[in-house]
């Protein structure tokens, strides 16, 4: 009987394990596919809707506003994993406010994009954003790369590609291996995960200028995944504790503020 007992148990949790695996992408992932409609619609009339294609063929859009001048700064925001872009909208009007230019990234399988998203598909939209700028006669060196959450990894992922000279994560981790390892203690995470964005590893190779954002109150991305980041990552580079801050809510405790200093000191 215990024989038995222990039989089904071992089959069971097996069976699980198989099923998270092959079902992994849906639990990492929470897309609205929904489509948001044009900025001017929902408050970012300084913003223009674009339309480009990744380079495997997927067509994504973005939101756009230019900076006040030529050569300012611009942020190309990578989003978390739940949501669009359309929940970034207060972000990007703070930032454009401020004379910054702002590049909302939208992914594959978010905001009536089609595709599905996965790792090296965000990576892809992503690299779509910065060849998009380029062309419009914007340089490397204006670009302020702004990843949140799950976005932290995809800003970290371009940052090692294209050396630039800004990186701005907020809620940051060290790898989705550890924050799945936290939610999920009792699954061999380390075995099964597929998209590991494993940011650890990418940040000894990049030499920009860091600053990390993180709330002391986020119940989503622990803050020790973010300070465990930043002990990795090479001068120069500020770790900003927020108070009251949760996961990715920073800019309604005067995130925007922190940044515009930082920049200033760069």
């Amino acid at each position: 009987m215990v024989m038995r007992k222990a039989l089904i148990a071992i089959v069971s949790y097996l069976s699980v394990v198989l099923i998270v695996y092959f079902t992994q992408r849906l639990l990492q992932y929470a897309p609205d596919n929904s489509y948001p409609g044009k900025p001017a619609q929902n408050g970012l009339s300084e913003m223009q809707e674009i339309r480009l294609t990744s380079e495997d063929g997927i067509n994504i859009y973005a939101w756009f506003a230019a900076p006040k001048e030529q050569d300012g700064k611009i942020f190309i925001i990578y989003h978390g994993n739940a949501g669009n872009l359309l929940n970034r909208v207060d972000k990007a009007k703070k930032l454009a406010d401020r004379g910054y230019g702002v590049y909302l990234c939208e992914y594959r399988g978010y905001g009536g994009n089609s595709g599905k998203p996965s790792e090296d598909g965000l990576y892809k939209d992503a690299r779509s954003a910065i060849k998009w700028l380029e062309k419009k006669g914007y340089n490397i060196s204006q670009f302020v790369l702004y990843g949140e959450s799950i976005g932290s990894g995809v800003a970290v992922h371009m940052a090692q590609e294209y050396k630039t000279k800004y990186l701005v994560l907020e809620g940051g981790f060290s790898s989705a291996v550890d924050v799945a390892k936290s939610v999920y203690p009792w699954l061999p995470v380390t075995m099964l995960l597929k998209d590991r964005y494993d940011n650890m590893q990418k940040i000894k190779n990049i030499k920009t200028s860091l600053l990390m954002l993180h709330g002391i109150n986020d119940k989503v991305v622990n803050i020790k995944y973010g300070r465990k980041l930043y002990e990795e990552a090479n001068h120069p580079k500020q770790f900003m504790a927020m108070e009251k801050g949760g996961h990715v809510d920073l800019f309604d405790y005067g995130a925007d503020d922190v940044i515009k200093k930082w920049l200033e000191t760069q």
